[in-house]
């Protein structure tokens, strides 16, 4: 359930194991993915590859092993027990004998004027993915907690200034993660301010910022990181399900509190929130459910067997 890449690779290598395999999606598959401008860091394209076409070529993967994917949206669902139901928005429902929930998360946003218009051209929700394209640039961060102070200064290895703007007079990060960015030469902050519009036509060109005393003025940047939490998509979720801060709660072999349920990518507690990791996910929970639906033939076999018995 979901169609990013952690949902594709499990598709793909289900398909590819001959399971009977369904991939549902409300949207078109690709997930986030599809939405990202460019991607420098998966493995295999080494001059980069576009979002949509990195998209484009896990699809077409995962359809030459047979897997179709489908469009719907789960608007609930029954984990408990052998068979899992999936109640969709069309009031239809779907039976499984195991799930892999790959539901994703969504950045959370300013809601400024101009974000949503530069939203890769300039602004940003991921400094890991596209900090590299922002060399010797300045640049701002929105947030102040630990995600937003770390990547800031994990954007200074690229960029040759970052400035961090927070609403509150103090950041909200963990005080060895502030030191770092207080050490940091490249690294200067406005705090009780905040962002009310993002400029630019074709590519961002700075921000408006409104401090506590009301006023506003105009800063230029070259990038915006917006870095103020994402939330997860999981509102369809059953209350026995097991969340940490709403996100799945997973061991390693992807396995969900609920026996033949999984989850992968960025819905899980414990992800990193890139491509590549939510692949392997995938291919980990595939795994997983083979294992899975082989025990549950297993435990069947020997309940015919013992059948057979009890008839002589």
């Amino acid at each position: 359930m979901g169609g990013g890449p952690g949902g594709l690779t499990a598709g793909l290598y289900a398909a590819r194991a001959r399971l009977d395999t369904l991939l549902i999606d409300k949207g078109a598959a690709g997930g986030q993915v599809l939405r990202t401008d460019w991607i420098d860091n998966y493995p295999g394209f080494p001059d980069g590859i576009s979002g949509f076409e990195l998209a484009d070529k896990m699809i077409a993967q995962a359809r030459r092993f047979g897997l179709q994917p489908t469009l719907g949206e789960v608007v609930s669902m029954e984990l408990r027990g052998e068979t899992k139901k999936l109640y969709l928005a069309d009031n239809k429902h779907l039976k499984a004998k195991t799930v892999i929930i790959a539901t994703g998360a969504s950045p959370n946003k300013l809601n400024v004027p101009g974000e949503a218009e530069l939203t890769g051209k300039g602004v940003s929700y991921c400094a890991t993915c596209d900090g590299p394209f922002y060399r010797d640039m300045d640049v701002a961060v929105v947030g102040g907690g630990n995600t937003a102070v770390q990547e800031a200064v994990y954007l200074t290895k690229f960029v040759k200034t970052v400035t961090i703007i927070h609403r509150r007079d103090e950041l909200r990060a963990a005080p060895i993660i502030q030191e770092a960015a207080f050490q940091n030469k490249q690294v200067s902050f406005i705090c009780e301010s905040e962002v009310v519009g993002i400029e630019g036509t074709t590519e961002v060109t700075g921000v408006r910022i409104k401090h506590a005393n009301g006023e506003e003025e105009f800063k230029p940047f070259q990038g915006v990181f917006v870095l103020v939490g994402v939330s997860p998509n999981n509102w369809m979720l059953p209350k026995e399900l097991a969340l940490d801060n709403g996100f799945i709660t997973t061991d390693g072999m992807m396995r969900s509190n609920i026996s033949g349920v999984m989850a992968v990518g960025d819905i899980r507690a414990d992800s990193i929130r890139q491509v590549i990791s939510a692949a392997g996910d995938g291919a980990v929970a595939e795994k997983t459910a083979e294992q899975y639906l082989e025990h549950l033939q297993q435990n069947m076999r020997i309940v015919m067997e013992r059948k057979k018995c009890s008839s002589k």
